[in-house]
């Protein structure tokens, strides 16, 4: 619900045409209005849950180049504002680090943030982030909140008015400062004060949002050793040889974010300290340039001179790729990031990933092409073929193609398997200094690579390397713990008289997917047994446990054991392995024949009777402690009328259980549920009712096993 003033406000908006510009208003007047520095709009693409950055003001969108582009569930606070639709706010560097590392590793700057969604009731249209300097409060005060939360408010209300006209957003530029003014005066104000700073003993030099020299004084030119005329609408550190290293331009970065003083010293060839102190504003920073006077209190070697490093931008990215790999758990989480990451910023427009095994070729995950048989066709290629993704491969040497042609005159054979691409990057990734896949980045047009592309692109393979490394032993350690966890939980269910039967079973998201819950229908002379239990642990450990005690329950069913006798024998078992784990246990015998269920419980939760009416009642049956604990423990039965039509649920916590739920809460929300579809083809009904769960903890680790068998009693 909406008070008054909003209602009033938002109707207005909606009958106002959409103007042009329209975003870069919207964040000029909230920035204006907050009196923050900077701050970006990001819209969500209209076919994937990715956010894009539309326009940025206050600074220079280079600073923000890894994130122009990201997913909805990245944890960032643009995504975290626009998938939960709440504004998210960074009171400082700490707080940035401690929930949002990849970002405290590319900005280590004092700044708070807040990140506000853009949406209406029924649609989010994208979110908002501005940003203030370090000495902002770290509480967003109720004026900024209302503030903000308002205009993002108002302008959602423009765009979903756009979106009704089938009017898209325009392209709008950023906003920075104001353009270069070519003539010192111009810059100064006066004639008289251009002179006064040329007359000054020490340097000045003014840069922009961008760094790059609106005015330099004669002293400032004469210490750099480069003329006027050259240092002019160029970047300080592009001019200077000897300040071309990202340590110097990160102190620039640093004082625009934080607006707080900053300095450096660097040494001017051959011997010659400067000392540089940059003075911040929100249009730029003022330079000052001095001779050092503490050269041997400076415990600093100096930058190389002959080198030409990576521009920092692209150590920004290298710095937020290397954080993103470390959360990247899967092969095919891997392949995303390099799409999403590395191959926008190379200007590549499709990607490879290759593997091998058994000394063949194999394709591990691609993205970008619109025909995937193009890539598939050489999955399984043995690896002697003279490909270049095979050669790469067995060597571990890069291999670069600017053109068709260059590739097509080293490798004829691929004129007869075109891709669609003009240049190609093959990228061996080795880890342990072995290859253990290539990615393979492909562009649309002829590309050249420079050495410093070259050397940058084979620095990020090896951190794609070790990410890959990981994500394959990892998904064999997947593979082989739902092999085991498939092992040891029936195929399938047996076919009984009078009963039908649907059984599901979901692995946690925390340790190995693999745990202790466990079901099973066991048919017996003229009836059938049930059982549903769990083994406390999400490991081996559990897993194992739970296969003898599901085989133990077999084995006492099978000899003519009374349901309160196989609980007690079970219980007894466990005990003598000697495991520290316990288990909690529900065995039921069934006599659809009768009617009828006699059922015993060892600390497991109650199952829920769905009566053929569709009421629903949680049974309150008796029973006894977890299995494991007291030897000495008996376990009484309780009778249930199962007349033709009924259900029985049996469960574990899993499916009722997460953090910040009520246990009751979410057993009554299952008995609707119940009520609503417990008539329906029972295979259909547990996928839903696994699927809600699912829903529900969306986003969050799941940090219990899911088992769920469903008995319906037939006529």
């Amino acid at each position: 619900m909406s008070d008054g003033q909003s209602s009033a406000q938002a109707p207005a908006a909606a009958r106002s045409p959409v103007g042009r510009p329209l975003l870069s208003l919207a964040l000029a007047s909230m920035m204006d209005e907050v009196h923050a520095h900077s701050g970006a709009v990001y819209l969500l693409s209209p076919d994937q849950p990715v956010l894009e950055m539309a326009v940025m003001a206050g600074l220079p969108r280079a600073f923000a180049a890894p994130w122009e582009r990201v997913g909805l569930s990245a944890p960032i606070p643009v995504a975290d504002a626009a998938r939960e639709r709440r504004l998210v706010w960074v009171g400082g560097e700490e707080e940035m680090a401690r929930h949002y590392p990849r970002i405290a590793v590319v900005l280590p700057y004092p700044f708070a943030l807040a990140a506000v969604p853009v949406a209406t009731e029924s649609t989010v249209y994208g979110a908002v982030f501005v940003t203030w300097p370090g000495a902002h409060p770290p509480e967003l005060s109720e004026h900024e909140r209302e503030h903000l939360t308002a205009a993002c408010g108002r302008l959602a209300v423009r765009l979903q008015r756009a979106a009704e006209h089938s009017i898209p957003p325009y392209s709008e530029s950023d906003l920075v400062a104001s353009p270069l003014v070519g003539g010192m005066a111009g810059t100064l104000g006066t004639v008289e004060a251009a002179r006064m700073v040329s007359r000054l003993p020490y340097g000045l030099v003014s840069l922009d949002l961008h760094g790059r020299i609106g005015f330099v004084n004669a002293a400032a030119a004469e210490l750099l050793n480069v003329p006027v005329s050259r240092l002019l609408g160029t970047q300080l550190w592009a001019s200077v040889p000897w300040l071309n290293d990202p340590v110097y331009e990160d102190r620039y970065r640093a004082a625009l974010m934080s607006q707080h003083t900053t300095s450096f010293v660097a040494l001017r060839p051959p011997g010659e300290w400067l000392s540089f102190r940059l003075y911040p504003s929100t249009t730029g920073l003022s330079v000052r340039i001095t001779r050092s006077r503490a050269v041997s209190e400076m415990n600093r070697a100096a930058p190389p001179s002959d080198g030409k490093p990576s521009r920092l931008v692209t150590m920004s990215q290298v710095l937020d790729l290397a954080s993103a790999l470390t959360e990247a758990v899967g092969v095919q989480d891997v392949v995303q990031l390099v799409a999403d990451e590395i191959a926008p910023a190379v200007g590549s427009q499709a990607l490879v990933v290759l593997g091998s095994r058994g000394n063949r070729l194999r394709v591990l995950g691609h993205r970008g092409y619109r025909d995937a048989h193009v890539v598939e066709r050489f999955d399984g290629m043995p690896l002697t073929e003279p490909t270049p993704g095979t050669q790469v491969l067995r060597t571990g040497v890069p291999a670069f193609f600017e053109s068709q042609e260059q590739l097509e005159r080293l490798y004829p054979a691929r004129v007869m398997t075109p891709d669609g691409f003009a240049a190609w990057a093959y990228l061996p990734l080795i880890a342990q200094g072995r290859p253990v896949g290539t990615c393979v980045l492909s562009y649309a047009e002829p590309h050249p690579f420079p050495t410093e592309e070259r050397a940058v692109m084979t620095s990020l393979a090896g951190l794609i390397a070790q990410a890959l490394e990981r994500a394959l032993l990892y998904d064999a350690k997947h593979r082989l713990a739902h092999g085991l966890q498939e092992a040891l939980l029936p195929h399938s269910l047996p076919s009984l008289p009078g009963i039908e039967a649907a059984g599901r079973y979901v692995p946690a998201t925390q340790g190995m997917d693999i745990g202790g819950d466990f079901y099973d229908l066991v048919r017996t002379q003229g009836m059938a047994a049930a059982v549903i239990g769990d083994v406390q642990g999400h490991n081996v450990t559990a897993a194992g446990l739970m296969g003898q005690v599901r085989t133990a329950v077999r084995a006492y069913t099978a000899v003519g054991q009374a349901p309160e006798e196989v609980m007690r024998s079970t219980n007894r078992l466990l005990l003598d392995l000697g495991s520290d784990l316990f288990a909690s246990c529900l065995y039921l015998r069934l006599d659809p024949a009768h009617g009828r269920a006699v059922m015993s419980r060892a600390g497991h939760p109650p199952p829920l009777l769905r009566r053929p009416d569709g009421r629903v009642r949680v049974l309150d049956l008796a029973g006894g402690p977890l299995l494991g604990i007291d030897a000495s423990a008996v376990y009484p039965t309780t009778e249930v009328a199962l007349p033709p039509g009924s259900l029985l649920v049996l469960y574990t916590d899993g499916l009722v259980e997460s953090p910040g739920t009520d246990f009751e809460e979410a057993l009554a929300d299952l008995g609707r549920r119940l009520t609503d579809a417990g008539d329906g083809p029972l295979d259909e009904l547990a996928d839903s009712l696994v699927h809600h769960q699912r829903l529900h903890t969306d986003g969050e680790e799941r940090l219990d096993d899911i088992a769920l068998l469903l008995l319906r009693a037939l006529g």
